[in-house]
């Protein structure tokens, strides 16, 4: 069992699924919160209780002063500048082709992965992989919802979704490339705290200042994303560093997160049902992972004989 846990599939699936649940928690926080302010509160949070998980101070603001530089890169585009664009397009287009474009990322992020990295391109096996899950995505999203497109600002929200996925294979690629020992712990504690105040900031002039009180539900919420964001940004960057792990291969189990979310609607939503076109397409995405994981069973076994 000890084993299990520690393998990169398994913890890939914990992040992956942690990060699903933000969806539902995200649109109540909302309700009582701009977007910008939100995210820096909930990110701020988040890196707040990674260092008081960590539990040592000397050591941490040692090896942030030392790699202050990386932290500061990474902090700018996996948090402020990728959030940024995904709360701003998220609110220009209509809800279901967000999802689908969001839900997307790991074709995005494996031709990033595929430009920027040596030894991470693409193969035949991966790239069925990746259609047959944006087929799947495509299926739940289409399957409960009507996309139109009514006017340019759409259009607009929708290239800033797109330049978000790219930022977000952008920072998962400069995390595995990068020659700083920092601590991944220590990476994602201090990255998403300096993201968020960057996006706190921002969202001064942009938003004003919401200053409550505010229902126990905001609260909950801000706490649920503020702890899911600290657990599923640490494991992931962990991931990315362990010797082996590809980008590509890595990011593919993200095509999880739909799956995950629309079960959650279901069992937590009113009204919320399965519908045979949604679980087709969550079998479609199945099978896509099926074939993925597989490919690197296949690829282990042939490295250990």
């Amino acid at each position: 069992m000890k084993n299990l846990v520690r393998t990169t599939t398994f913890l890939a699936i914990v992040a992956c699924f942690l990060w699903s649940t933000a969806f539902a928690t995200v649109k109540i926080g909302l309700l009582y919160q701009k977007p910008f302010q939100f995210a820096g509160l909930r990110f701020i949070i988040s890196g707040i209780l990674i260092f008081i998980w960590l539990g040592k101070p000397i050591k941490y603001f040692r090896e942030v002063a030392i790699h202050w530089k990386f932290i500061s890169s990474i902090a700018f585009v996996q948090t402020a500048l990728q959030y940024a664009f995904f709360y701003t397009g998220m609110s220009l287009v209509p809800g279901a082709l967000g999802a689908m474009l969001v839900g997307a990322s790991p074709l995005f992020i494996t031709l990033v992965a595929h430009f920027f990295s040596e030894n991470d391109r693409f193969t035949l096996n991966k790239s069925f992989s990746l259609l047959l899950g944006i087929a799947g995505l495509a299926l739940i999203t289409l399957g409960r919802t009507r996309i139109e497109i009514k006017n340019h600002l759409e259009w607009l929200g929708m290239l800033l979704l797109l330049f978000n996925n790219f930022l977000s294979g952008y920072a998962n690629v400069m995390i595995k490339k990068s020659p700083s020992p920092v601590s991944p712990y220590i990476l994602s504690s201090a990255s998403l705290a300096l993201g968020g105040l960057l996006l706190l900031i921002i969202s001064i002039p942009v938003e004003g200042i919401a200053t409550g009180p505010f229902p126990l539900p905001y609260y909950l919420s801000l706490g649920w994303l503020s702890f899911l964001s600290a657990a599923a940004f640490s494991i992931w960057y962990k991931l990315l560093k362990r010797p082996g792990v590809k980008v590509s291969d890595l990011n593919i189990w993200k095509f999880i997160i739909p799956v995950s979310g629309a079960m959650l609607s279901w069992i937590l939503i009113p009204g919320e049902k399965p519908e045979i076109i949604s679980v087709t397409g969550m079998a479609v995405i199945a099978l896509s992972l099926l074939i993925l994981f597989s490919r690197q069973m296949k690829l282990k076994k042939e490295l250990s004989t």
